[in-house]
């Protein structure tokens, strides 16, 4: 287990993290959401013992680790440009620190084998990393972090330079390959969908300070405030009376901030809301609209394809999904 305890950094006498408390149990992964500047990956530097602590401790299933140097550790970075060596061979690579480890040659070169399997590249061993796509590079540079069985992985932001397509794709993999190698993971990125299809728990910082953390499903259905429902990518926030509407609407009692999904409002002809519509656009799954609710203003909306669906300027009726919203702050 790592325990992060009250942590504090700071550049000068700027604060970059800010007394930020959180635990990751064996064998989890956390993700650490922000956005750009709010001191996520100055925490992961930390962990990793390349940044000093003002205050607060880093422990290790129970010890601590202030003065322990980043390779006494026993932990494994991987950053967003995957960093390889261009004049080495992938399985080279691959085998790097298990080299100035020393272990034996025929066991280095059967780890390799059985790294590039894990990471979806086998028979790649011999292959320069330039004749390589993006994601297979990171792919690479997984296995060779991966090679020494580090006790725990700080992953930083290991996907952001890839294109959406190969993103998403390549979280998956990242996702099954950590679990498979029962590896325990510091994740830091902006992406919420990256955390999500990555992590089992999350946790949400902003400006050096942690704002919530919880596990997957408990910060998504109750986000903390406004500013967090937006950056976890729920559609629209409402307060007010706008809210109370869409509550009553919802048939939910109570009142507060409310968060909406995309597809929290449904075309029905017996809706409870009403509006006109602005634009339409089809996708695969379904009819996305953009509506002018009465009493709520431009809202997003999802409505059945067809030959009746509706159409720009026609009015329209609206139900509320109570399972795709969120009463922000609320438990």
């Amino acid at each position: 287990m790592l325990s992060i305890e009250g942590v504090t950094v700071t550049y000068g006498s700027v604060p970059a993290v800010d007394g930020v408390t959180l635990e990751i149990a064996t064998g989890d992964v956390l993700a650490v959401l922000g956005p750009s500047g709010c001191g996520k990956s100055t925490l992961l530097r930390a962990v990793a013992g390349l940044e000093p602590l003002l205050s607060g401790r880093i422990l290790h299933d129970g010890g601590d680790l202030r003065g322990v140097p980043t390779h006494k550790r026993g932990f494994a970075l991987m950053f967003q440009d995957g960093q390889l060596f261009g004049h080495q061979s992938v399985g080279a690579n691959v085998a790097y620190a298990l080299r100035i480890r020393h272990t034996p040659r025929g066991r280095t070169r059967e780890r390799v084998s059985e790294l590039l399997e894990l990471v979806g590249l086998g028979g790649y061993g011999e292959r320069a990393p330039a004749t390589l796509s993006g994601g297979e590079r990171q792919r690479v540079a997984l296995a060779r972090a991966l090679a020494v069985e580090p006790s725990l992985l700080l992953l930083d932001e290991p996907l952001s330079a890839l294109d959406k397509t190969l993103r998403e794709r390549l979280a998956e993999d990242l996702r099954g390959i950590l679990t498979e190698a029962g590896t325990t993971a510091l994740l830091v990125t902006h992406d919420h969908e990256e955390a999500f299809a990555v992590a089992d728990r999350m946790a949400l910082m902003r400006a050096g300070r942690l704002v919530q953390d919880g596990t997957l499903g408990e910060v998504w259905e109750h986000p903390v405030d406004a500013e967090a429902a937006s950056f976890l990518g729920y559609a629209s926030v409402l307060e007010g009376a706008a809210a109370a509407k869409v509550l009553t609407a919802a048939g939910l009692p109570g009142a507060g901030v409310v968060a909406l999904r995309r597809s929290a409002l449904r075309v029905s002809g017996a809706g409870p809301l009403r509006g006109v519509v602005l634009s339409s656009r089809l996708t695969p799954e379904t009819l996305r609209l953009d509506v002018d609710v009465e009493g709520l203003g431009p809202l997003g909306a999802v409505a059945a394809g067809g030959d009746k669906s509706p159409g720009v300027g026609e009015v329209v009726h609206l139900e509320v999904d109570p399972e795709r919203l969120a009463v922000v702050g609320r438990r």
